[in-house]
């Protein structure tokens, strides 16, 4: 049976799904049987927290009669959406039916019995209203027309602040980190922010982990982006933090996410807006690091919404590093003493155009196109010194101009119908997404800082594009039972074509005969399906259980011929339950098993030799690495107090690790590069809190200590391999505090402490960040100017230590990235809130996007 013939039973089975749970009934978590909650297309779910209605009386008769109107603002005329509509009995003054307005201000109560009413509508922000002496004949339609509602108006000096939202929040699957009240990360990147988001660790070249592992998946906005996919260091730095709203950390995905990202998900959540009329943002910083410009435009009329927008980021670093290494090939022991000194200079961004129209009540339509660019230039001066036997033997200068360039494209189309019943749900979804890379050097080679001896390029195009489409439906089956199942296809094409060329002093450049050309050219299929279902008991337990199969088929072939890759099929079951001991208490509990395919970086089979003593390379045979994953956990919300406690255990079998050997033709160098080299075992736990000390001032903080146990195949002396392993605690930390002071004044400090971290050949050693910001809002509430400090102190340094039988390798990586920046931000234009549009998206969370440099 081929793949279309498996994706349309799918398709066919949700069209039964449709005819066995259609139209009416209850909703899941509760309803009024067939009483409508505003327009019947489930958009004022969101808010019925805010806007309850009354208990209605059960036993009040039904008649055919009908009121209907239409609810808006006095002074602007726009809809107020979501507004509660209750009908109350004018005799015995009891609310026997209601509704909600739906995104247009309509709303309609039907099954009216003959008699005399009132009618009473509510909404947050404005003044009630009571429409008295309502007669309905049988049979009859009232028609109220337009229906006018007044502002409520509050001074807000009279306003006595007793709380703000948590920067940090548990939800059942997640953690949630509120990046836009993060001051002093205002002018950066998302690996600025990720550096505070509890669980996470970011080294210092931008690579993250999740309770020590890095094979991690990160989705933006709750879908994939080929940016991610070749190096996840990169895309970070790809993303203003200015267009971060927030971090959601999952570590435990259900069976509706695909089943990639042993580690769990990271899923960046970007500001969108919930404006009506036309504004413009202006935001900007300037450091003597780095600075950015951000611009933010929005246009909403109607069914019509769009959005443009654009951030943009320049930043110049240095940074420095050490290099002692001894390497023993052929029984010759080599010395390398390596420094160099480095100017980086980055400029990057990302921009975006969104689009969404109403197609009917229950229909919308959404699309999108993103652009991001990212220019990355690092500037080398080598000195290389070899020794054999303790005798200096050579001395080399190399200056190396590196650049790490791309440019991506998202475009999305989603289209969504919801129903009468709260909570049902019918979405196609479809994404194309491409990412062109280059990442070129150029080296010249001199005996001393006169002499040139040669040049050196080397050229390495990459392409990267995926085609998504999916589809999804869920359905209440009663008011305590959620069921859900979804299929999905994924094609994925990555190409990679390289060379070196090599020149004399002045002559011009040829292929180097020493490093051929070499090209791959991998596609990658994967064919999904889902069920999930969800039942809560009256004791308050919640069960979330799944499955989902995945089908992976790879052609891939380089320059020698066709890479056999075995196609392979995984079923992935999850498992999530949840308890309420109290008002105060949640204990959970979760197992799922999740897979980890390669990513582009480590598929590709470059050698890049910019440090011809510190060779990396990818590897296109790599097989996927699979997962098991444990985990249990306490919260408690006590006196404006939040702690969350968890217990967990990840068994990984398969691991692709990093694994060093000595070259067999460059003397005294190291080739690192990917291998399934064997098993990964993490046993550990995480504390973190967030307290209102008062309500101006909020304190937050966390605490990771874990035991990483790591075993596989390395290469030993000579050519023969045997089996090593590596072990030992890992401990991170991090503390906030955030204080809101008079007339509009703030001040927000954080720090953070990343440990030793375990890798199979030796460890990486400790670092720490810190950072301090002041932020001062004008009084008209539309702008602010803020000052920030980052490391202010001195810089960050960091220390690999490699060790194994036949090498072993020091190498010192210091950033002088001390940073200073004053930010501004700015609204133009008249706003008015709307509701945020219900969409749905491809969430292709599948790939290994980073590396473990």
């Amino acid at each position: 049976m081929n793949k279309l013939n498996i994706f349309a039973i799918i398709l066919l089975s949700i069209n039964i799904s449709f005819a066995q749970f259609g139209p009416g009934g209850g909703g899941f978590g509760g309803g009024h049987g067939e009483r409508s909650s505003g327009d019947g297309n489930g958009r004022s779910r969101g808010n019925q927290e805010a806007q309850k209605l009354p208990n209605f009386d059960g036993n009040a008769p039904k008649g055919n009669s009908k009121i209907f109107g239409y609810l808006v603002d006095e002074t602007v005329t726009t809809a107020v959406e979501y507004a509660s509509v209750a009908l109350y009995n004018k005799a015995t003054n009891k609310p026997i039916d209601g509704t909600m307005a739906d995104d247009k201000g309509k709303f309609s109560i039907n099954k009216i019995a003959p008699g005399d009413y009132k009618l009473v509508i509510s909404f947050i922000g404005y003044k009630g209203k009571t429409i008295d002496s309502l007669h309905l004949e049988k049979g009859q339609n009232l028609d109220l027309g337009v229906i006018k509602m007044q502002a409520e108006v509050t001074s807000l000096n009279e306003v006595t602040v007793t709380g703000q939202k948590s920067l940090i929040e548990e939800r059942v699957d997640r953690i949630v980190y509120n990046a836009e009240k993060d001051l002093t990360a205002r002018g950066g990147d998302a690996s600025d922010v990720l550096k505070k988001v509890p669980l996470l660790t970011v080294d210092l070249d931008g690579n993250v982990s999740l309770r020590g592992t890095s094979n991690i998946k990160v989705l933006i906005n709750n879908k994939p982006s080929t940016i991610v996919a070749s190096s996840v260091a990169d895309a970070l730095k790809m993303i203003p933090s200015d267009l971060i709203k927030t971090v959601e950390v999952i570590t435990s995905p259900s069976a509706k996410y695909d089943a990639e990202g042993s580690g769990g998900i990271i899923n960046i959540i970007t500001k969108k807006s919930t404006l009506q009329g036309i504004t413009l943002n202006v935001n900007t910083g300037v450091g003597i690091r780095g600075s950015n410009l951000g611009l933010n435009g929005n246009l909403r009329a109607g069914k019509f919404g769009m959005t443009l927008g654009g951030f943009g980021r320049a930043f110049y670093n240095k940074a420095g590093t050490t290099l002692d290494q001894t390497t023993i090939s052929n029984s010759i022991s080599t010395i390398t003493k390596q420094s160099s000194n480095n100017d980086d200079f980055g400029l990057f961004g990302r921009y975006n155009i969104g689009f969404d129209y109403d197609l009917a009540k229950n229909q919308s339509l959404t699309a999108s196109l993103a652009f991001g660019t990212r220019n990355f230039n690092r500037a080398q001066d080598f000195t290389t010194n070899l020794y054999s036997d303790n005798i200096l033997k050579s001395t080399l200068y190399r200056n190396v101009d590196a650049k790490d360039n791309s440019n991506s494209i998202d475009m999305n189309l989603d289209y969504i119908r919801t129903f009468k019943k709260p909570g049902q749900e019918w979405s196609i979804s479809s994404q194309i997404s491409q990412n062109k890379l280059i990442n070129n050097f150029d080296a010249d080679i001199f005996l001393n800082p006169l002499d040139l001896l040669n040049r050196q390029k080397n050229i390495n195009n990459n392409f990267n594009k995926e085609l998504t489409l999916q589809t999804d439906y869920q359905t209440p089956i009663s008011t305590n039972q959620m069921f859900e199942i979804g299929a999905k296809t994924i094609r994925r094409q990555v190409d990679s074509d390289f060379e070196y060329q090599s020149a004399g002093v002045t002559g011009s450049f040829a292929t180097d005969v020493r490093n051929p050309k070499g090209l791959l050219n991998y596609t990658q299929s994967v064919s999904s399906g889902y069920l999930s279902y969800t039942y809560t008991t009256k004791n308050k337990y919640t069960f979330k259980v799944g499955t989902r199969y995945e089908q992976t088929n790879i052609d891939a072939n380089d320059q020698k011929g066709i890479i056999a890759i075995p196609a392979y099929g995984n079923l992935v079951p999850s498992v999530n339950i949840s308890k309420k001991l109290s008002d105060n208490y949640t204990l959970k509990f979760a197992y799922n098993k999740r897979i980890q395919r390669p990513g582009l970086q480590q598929l590709n089979p470059n050698i890049n030799k910019a440090n011809p003593q510190n060779i990396s390379q990818g590897n296109p045979n790599l097989n996927p690495e699979l997962s098991d994953n444990f985990e249990v956990s306490l919260s408690a919300n006590v006196k404006k107090t939040y702690f969350n406690f968890s217990l967990f255990t990840r068994q990984t079998s398969n691991a692709i690790i990093r694994l060093s050997t000595p070259s067999d033709s460059l003397i005294g160098a190291l080739v690192t590069t990917f291998q399934n080299v064997g098993a990964q075992r993490t046993y550990g736990g995480n504390l973190f809190g967030n307290a209102f000390l008062t309500s101006q001032w909020t304190l937050n903080g966390g605490l990771d200590l874990f035991y990483n146990y790591i075993e596989g195949a390395a290469q030993g002396v000579g050519v023969s391999t045997k089996l090593i392993n590596n072990s030992g605690f890992v401990i991170n930390g991090r503390v906030g505090s955030q204080i809101n002071l008079k007339n509009g004044w703030g001040l927000q400090a954080n720090a953070g402490f990343r440990g030793n971290q375990v890798l199979l050949q030796g460890y990486s050693t400790n670092s720490a960040m810190y950072s301090l910001g002041f932020i001062k809002n004008f009084k008209n509430k539309k702008g602010s100017i803020g000052l920030a400090a980052e490391n202010f102190a001195g810089g960050m340094k960091m220390v690999n230590v490699l060790d194994s039988p036949n090498f072993k390798q020091n190498l010192v990586n210091n950033i002088y990235n001390q940073n200073v920046k004053v930010t501004f931000s700015y609204k133009f234009g008249k706003m008015s809130f709307v509701a945020p549009k219900k969409t749905k998206g491809v969430k292709n969370d599948d790939g290994i996007g980073g590396s473990e440099n």
